[in-house]
């Protein structure tokens, strides 16, 4: 066969694949000219990370309410304010009124009687393992640290979720009408977060806040390089768990520029292949994207600083920093940075990098202008949030800060709001939010207050009266007949 007519056979051939892919949708060789013509494949469903941001939808839905007023009452707005003898009524699942003794209330109204009692948000607590470590412990339930891989950001807290921990009910019980649920900190990129109304439910949608960003568990200090440096991995050293954010962020704006650069491209009518989805990297460019906010676990103040600097090489904010020890060395920074903290009253010395941590340092990093929370992190503290945001109190009192309760209820209602994404919706007794509401039977930063009756969307989920607003789980029913004595 001659050269000449090996090439005439050839031209012929790249007309005939160029006139099928024009045909059939298929894509072309590159470098052919027919090619800016030929439309981009649809990418299939479950491949574009944006086709569904939230592959597992809430199905929450509010229980029945009906009109409530509370009269009579000292409440505490976690706007700043104090109103004594005030006045709180709800409707249709929303605050409608707050104010003093004259607010007027429908003749229609359910009234109770609030004299000597105390009125609060709903408490929310912004760092929980319920439902991924359940309490009691159950070791077939452990389901909290993927420890497997130093960047796990491809996991779902949620999809851990037990909700008949009965630690929901407990906390409940304790006035928490919302969690933010995280995956432990074995890992530098733990995964996903989830936000939860505490509503008894068969299922994890039922719980889901509805419309709440989702949050990126990440962990600086001692647990990645613990963890990784015993199995002879990296990271083993504070540098690594810096390098191993540094390349994780890294692949993860090339992967948001690829899918940028395919969508341009879509747009234009141009011929383009998606990227393959990465589950991973979704969650981080999430980050970058401004859609899923970082929770960073982080005791020390020197690190909270390196942690700022590689959110800022990366162009990313830090939502929260949680534990944070030494909030008190660091908080015109984190007041600057406008970056929240959330930590506990007395819970130091347990580990190097909480030695420096004192009883103040809740107290010492408000005054400096940083928007303070207190966590749990623990299934019995959620259940007394009030008397921990009391100890913090009271530390900065003997040190002369002069903090109010109008102050520092904010801590455990209003800033965790904040610090998750949902204050426009919670946090605080405003008219048009959320009615998530806590009538105290006396002051709540009392050792001897407990919360009498918790109201979720308006709904009453909780009396302390009453059993039948004292939901069980199942987990709590047991078998019929089991341990009964029987003639």
């Amino acid at each position: 066969m001659t050269s000449r007519l090996r090439a005439a056979l050839a031209a012929s051939a790249m007309a005939a694949l160029v006139s099928a892919c024009a045909t059939t949708g298929t894509t072309a060789p590159a470098g052919d000219k027919g090619a800016a013509s030929t439309p981009a494949r649809p990418v299939r469903a479950g491949l574009d990370p944006a086709a569904r941001p939230d592959a597992f939808p809430s199905t929450y839905a509010p229980l029945p309410s009906r009109p409530t007023a509370i009269r009579g009452a000292t409440i505490l707005t976690a706007t700043g304010q104090q109103i004594d003898g005030g006045v709180v009524f709800m409707s249709g699942g929303r605050i409608v009124a707050v104010g003093g003794p004259d607010t007027a209330v429908p003749a229609d109204a359910a009234v109770i009687d609030g004299t000597g009692k105390w009125v609060t948000p709903g408490v929310i607590d912004a760092h929980s393992h319920l439902g991924v470590y359940p309490s009691p412990a159950v070791g077939s339930r452990s389901d909290g640290n993927e420890a497997v891989d130093p960047n796990t950001a491809y996991v779902w807290a949620e999809h851990s979720l037990w909700p008949q921990d009965p630690g929901f009910n407990r906390a409940r019980a304790g006035g928490v009408t919302t969690l933010q649920i995280l995956p432990g900190s074995a890992n530098l990129f733990g995964g996903r977060s989830v936000t939860v109304r505490n509503v008894p439910s068969v299922t994890m949608q039922g719980m889901k806040f509805p419309g709440a960003p989702y949050g990126l568990k990440m962990a600086c200090g001692e647990n990645p390089k613990r963890v990784y440096g015993n199995k002879g991995r990296t990271p083993a050293t504070a540098m690594g768990n810096v390098a191993g954010y540094r390349r994780a962020w890294i692949d993860a704006a090339d992967y948001a520029r690829r899918w940028d650069d395919y969508r341009a491209k879509v747009e234009k009518g141009e011929k383009a292949d998606p990227p393959k989805r990465d589950l991973t990297l979704d969650t981080l460019s999430g980050v970058l994207r401004g859609e899923i906010l970082v929770q960073n676990h982080c005791y020390r103040g020197d690190e909270m600083a390196v942690m700022i600097d590689v959110a800022r090489e990366f162009g990313y904010r830090i939502s929260m920093f949680h534990h944070a020890s030494e909030a008190y060395k660091v908080g015109a920074l984190l007041a600057k940075e406008d970056i929240c903290f959330a930590t506990w009253a007395d819970w130091q010395g347990f580990k190097m990098e909480s030695l420096d941590g004192i009883e103040a340092n809740a107290a010492i990093a408000w005054k400096a202008g940083a928007c303070t929370v207190i966590h749990s992190d623990d299934e019995t503290m959620t259940q007394r949030l009030n008397q921990e945001a009391a100890l913090a109190m009271a530390a900065g009192n003997r040190i002369g800060l002069g903090i109010t309760r109008a102050d520092a209820i904010a801590w455990i209602t209003a800033n965790p709001a904040r610090a998750m994404g949902i204050a426009d919706q919670t946090g605080s007794l405003v008219a048009g939010k959320r009615a998530d509401v806590v009538l105290w039977s006396g002051d709540p930063f009392s050792v001897y207050s407990v919360a009498e009756q918790v109201y979720i969307d308006g709904a009453l989920v909780y009396d302390r009266k009453d059993p039948r607003f004292q939901p069980r789980s199942d987990f709590e029913l047991g078998r019929p007949g089991e341990g009964a004595f029987h003639q």
